[in-house]
């Protein structure tokens, strides 16, 4: 029933070409931002966009607490609520483009291969995904359907992103890194906004909020969205058929009464349809339900405790039907031992019922499947000298139903010579626990089969890892942040010939691999209403094939850029306009056999706000082609076009303590 009322809202918004605007704003806006005259005659009309924030924004990913971003000892970047929206962004993997230490590839019009530190697919593995504590996750492949991981963007607090390990924390899957979306309190969205707009590629679109209060400590909102998306492109420059239209709504309410005590529920519901050559076209639903509650302890010391549920079907016909319900209970109490010691500790359950008809071409067996994952954390910070070096210890246990008993653990060392400086250095372990595609995936349906899981004797993909980094607050306007990385894999997905069995495989864990990188990633501000961001990452991977006779000869574990660059640009211009730009470099990815060729890729956005109700905005979504591939082999791939689109939003603000 969802897809028909957001058909009925976003396909009448499809709007014209805005290219002219679009060229003119590429042309005169540098010019402006590089005519310091001007700007300093009219400085006092300029917004100013503070750097200080961000080397004192406050995490919490890494250690589950509060702490600055340049103490933390990890690989993290944080992408704010303000670089989202003057990026130009419209869903949540373009938003994890500004992340320079993610591989962000767009498939089609719905489908993308997101990563980190390697092993790039669309059925990427290797990275966890939290969207305000929700595990965003399918059992069939280890990893995320992106299509319907959706969020409004306006009500993005910030998402912050490690590359690395986290399974200490985080569990299984917490591989090569973990994304956490984290979304503002209804406290801070009091008030209504509306917005909407289309273009050529988001052909319409249109979001819509309301918060406000109940009482003196209760907050709420409640929101909708919808979209529809153009077909991607062929090679010859053809529509695929694969457009796509989805719309989603949902509430939070936020009790915050004086002490510190926090308790929030939120939900979301979601249906939509995405095109397809085949027999029809595929159909998604979801919903989901989140309750977590914070209580502060004596001291430093504080107990949370979440629960979640989330369902979400998938209908691919002539294919597979998923119904899959995930149910979670977690805690977490966090507490002082002694003047030294910061620990923190906590365990949890999953039941994850999953439900698949299956269809000829390929079945999991049996259809239906009730997984249990048990789970216990523990983790210690040690003062070694205070203010100034700390040692962190713990690890992550978990038993799951394919491989058992898991352990995750790492040792993590933060020295901080000086205010604003931190050197690191960690050692670490973490599983890919195995999945259904894994163990119990059949093609075709009924025998003989060409493919069938490994069962019992596939086993856990394990890695250690190596990392050393350094953050810094170079001078009062240039922060800079350098992670460099060794992992050592074993246990890797392979697809093995039968003995005694012409043309029938089986999927083992036949493969070893090696990766080692660099990430680099820079915030400079040369002016008070001009802010640079952005990053650079050096990629390498080697698979090991041993004894292994592995069909793909190790290419079949993801593809992967080896350079890859980003420049984010935000400039604050007279009259109340906004210029911005987002530069994107990759290189060629061949390491499965034909290359994808390298591409760079250029967004522009020009903003108006002539008061602080009212927003006008266009934006240029890769501009410098007409149109380029970013993932898949040649016979099949697709391409992005270049697009266009504008945008309108208002907002009205409660007395509430405002909204942003």
């Amino acid at each position: 029933m969802t897809h028909y009322l957001v058909d009925a809202l976003v396909r009448p918004l499809r709007s014209g070409r805005w290219a002219a605007v679009v060229i003119l704003a590429a042309l005169f806006g540098p010019a402006m931002a590089q005519t310091n005259t001007q700007l300093a005659s009219d400085v006092g009309a300029l917004k100013k966009v503070p750097f200080e924030e961000l080397f004192n924004l406050e995490i919490t990913t890494v250690s589950k607490r509060p702490e600055r971003l340049v103490d933390a000892a990890s690989a993290v970047q944080v992408i704010t609520s303000e670089e989202i929206r003057r990026s130009g962004a419209t869903s949540l993997p373009e938003a994890l483009r500004l992340a320079s230490n993610l591989q962000v590839a767009q498939v089609n019009s719905s489908t993308w291969a997101i990563s980190a530190r390697g092993f790039n697919a669309t059925t990427a593995n290797k990275l966890l995904v939290l969207i305000d504590g929700r595990t965003v996750y399918t059992p069939l492949f280890s990893g995320v359907f992106w299509d319907v991981q959706n969020v409004m963007l306006e009500d993005v607090d910030r998402i912050e992103v490690i590359s690395g390990p986290g399974a200490t924390l985080w569990g299984a899957n917490a591989v090569n890194g973990v994304i956490n979306v984290i979304t503002k309190t209804a406290r801070d969205t009091q008030g209504a906004l509306l917005s909407g707009g289309g273009g050529s590629f988001l052909r319409g679109f249109g979001n819509a909020r309301y918060g406000d209060k109940i009482g003196q400590d209760v907050y709420f909102r409640l929101y909708g969205m919808g979209f529809d998306r153009d077909n991607a492109l062929l090679p010859s420059g053809r529509d695929a058929t694969n457009n796509w239209f989805l719309g989603q709504g949902g509430f939070r309410a936020d009790w915050l009464p004086p002490g510190g005590t926090r308790a929030t529920l939120q939900g979301d519901f979601y249906g939509g349809e995405i095109a397809q050559t085949g027999p029809g076209d595929v159909t998604v639903d979801g919903q989901n339900l989140i309750g977590r509650w914070t209580h502060p302890l004596a001291g430093e010391s504080d107990l949370t405790v979440q629960v979640y549920w989330d369902r979400t079907r998938r209908r691919i016909p002539n294919s597979i039907t998923e119904v899959l319900n995930t149910y979670d209970i977690e805690f977490d109490h966090r507490l002082p031992l002694g003047e030294r010691n910061r620990f923190i500790w906590g365990g949890g359950y999953r039941l994850m019922h999953d439900e698949v008809d299956n269809a000829a071409p390929i079945a999991f067996l049996p259809g239906r499947r009730d997984l249990h994952l048990f789970s216990a954390f523990v983790q210690d910070e040690i003062t070694l000298l205070p203010e100034r070096m700390f040692l962190t210890i713990g690890s992550k246990f978990e038993h799951n139903d394919y491989s058992g008993f898991e352990f995750q653990p790492s040792v993590r060392i933060a020295w901080t010579p000086v205010t604003d400086q931190t050197l690191w250095a960690a050692v670490s372990r973490a599983v890919r626990s195995p999945s259904r595609i894994d163990t119990e995936i059949f093609a075709p349906s009924s025998p003989p089969f060409i493919l069938q899981g490994g069962g019992d004797r596939f086993d856990s993909e394990t890695v250690l890892a190596y990392e050393l980094g350094y953050r810094t607050e170079l001078a009062q306007r240039l922060g800079l942040s350098i992670s460099t990385f060794f992992n050592d894999y074993d246990d890797i997905r392979s697809v093995e010939p039968i003995a005694g069995a012409p043309g029938q495989f089986i999927i083992l864990n036949g493969l070893r691999a090696k990766t080692y990188g660099v990430e680099l990633s820079a915030t400079w501000q040369p002016l008070d209403r001009w802010r640079l961001r952005g990053g650079y990452t050096y990629f390498r991977k080697e698979i090991r094939l041993g004894n292994s006779l592995d069909i793909n000869r190790g290419r079949g574990e993801g593809n992967d850029p080896h350079h890859q660059f980003l420049l984010h640009s935000m400039v604050n211009l007279p009259a109340d306009l906004e210029f911005d730009s987002v530069l994107r470099y990759v290189d060629n990815l061949n390491q499965r056999g034909p290359t994808v060729p390298s591409y760079v890729a250029l967004d522009l956005r020009l903003g108006w706000r002539p008061t602080p109700n009212w927003e006008f905005a266009i934006v240029g979504q890769n501009l410098l082609d007409k149109q380029h591939p970013e993932f898949g082999a040649p016979a099949t791939r697709q391409e992005i076009p270049r697009s266009v689109y504008g945008k309108v939003t208002w907002k009205f603000w409660t007395g509430n303590n405002g909204a942003k």
